[in-house]
């Protein structure tokens, strides 16, 4: 009689309620069960005090596949999980549910920060192209005459040629925003205490001080982490010297811009933005920031949305085989990373 052993690694997925139906399709959860021993259906929302399948699911567990909404794995949790090895995370940001502990105990770690930023760095390349066009101000200046508007005499500040855009923070997402520019004919500046000069010259940017780009950059965009350095890092002196008719752009954090100090701006009309963050996250519903002529505010929508997140699934079950298949993490998170990233 011969026995057969299955070494793919037991999986569990943890993650907010719903999270798991709009992440994966079928195709993902097939790849999943085939790659691991899991249920694809079964999905861990609280790890504090798990029952019924959860818990035996836990304790077998050497991977967790985690997203949004994640719950924290702290020390209690993992005592729960003796078995635990590797965090899959489809998603960016890893500092909402991996704790000390994790570190303590040795777990790998990866994330899909990458495919993540992504749309968030496409977002914003087209927010610097429609600010050089005045896209916002021309369509509504269209809907307000309902002529044909006189293109050369008011457009002699307008377009994209040779203009000069700034980015804050060499991030992930920064560097994409570099990447996808190079195509254009722009100059690129660029703001991070991180990043030296032999560093820069391969970006293909001028490393520059923050008031040097804000003050000859006709879009500054905002790419740094939120940590305690940077809250306010766009404060009113920042904003004071970027050129009248200048854009901010924002998809990191709203606390990285000094708010009350950019509405000042904007109610005066002299800078435009592009905000996809605000502080708080959710304005309160009389903010100027809704109505403004030159503001164009979004909820939040420059990360993944929709059908970008199977890019993330994708990236996580690719990492997910690399596991089971005994290959390190192409994108591994370290604890020391942490204190400069998102």
């Amino acid at each position: 009689m011969h026995h057969t052993t299955d070494n793919r690694p037991a999986l569990l997925l943890a993650m907010g309620p719903g999270i798991a139906d709009r992440l994966l399709t079928e195709h993902h959860r097939t790849r999943l069960a085939a790659l691991t021993r899991t249920d694809p259906y079964l999905v861990a929302h609280e790890l504090a005090a798990p029952t019924g399948p959860v818990a035996a699911a836990l304790a077998e567990a050497e991977v967790l596949l985690t997203c949004w909404g994640a719950p924290p794995l702290t020390a209690d949790v993992l005592d729960a999980a003796p078995k635990l090895r590797a965090v899959v995370h489809a998603a960016g940001s890893v500092k909402h549910h991996i704790t000390d502990a994790c570190w303590e105990r040795g777990i790998a770690v990866t994330s899909a920060a990458a495919a993540n930023a992504l749309p968030v760095a496409e977002y914003t390349l087209a927010a610097i192209l429609f600010a050089g066009k005045e896209v916002l101000r021309s369509a509504q200046r269209y809907a307000e005459l309902r002529t044909a508007p006189e293109w050369l005499s008011r457009t002699e500040h307008t377009g994209n040629y040779r203009r000069t855009v700034g980015i804050v923070g060499a991030s992930r997402i920064g560097r994409r925003v570099i990447e996808l520019l190079r195509p254009f004919d722009f100059e690129v500046l660029l703001h991070d205490p991180y990043v030296d000069g032999t560093e820069a010259v391969a970006l293909g940017v001028e490393r520059v001080s923050l008031d040097a780009l804000c003050s000859r950059s006709s879009v500054v965009s905002v790419h740094a982490p939120q940590l305690p350095e940077t809250h306010g890092m766009i404060g009113a002196h920042q904003l004071a010297l970027m050129p009248t008719g200048a854009t901010l752009v924002n998809t990191a954090r709203g606390s990285l811009v000094d708010e009350p100090a950019l509405l000042a701006e904007l109610l005066s009309g002299r800078l435009h933005a592009v905000l996809d963050v605000t502080d708080p996250e959710l304005p309160p519903r009389e903010s100027p920031l809704y109505d403004l002529p030159n503001v164009l505010l979004t909820p939040h929508i420059a990360g993944s949305l929709g059908n970008e997140l199977y890019r993330m699934a994708d990236q996580a079950l690719d990492e997910v085989e690399r596991f089971a298949t005994g290959v390190p993490f192409a994108d591994p998170v370290h604890p020391l990373s942490l204190d400069r990233s998102a």
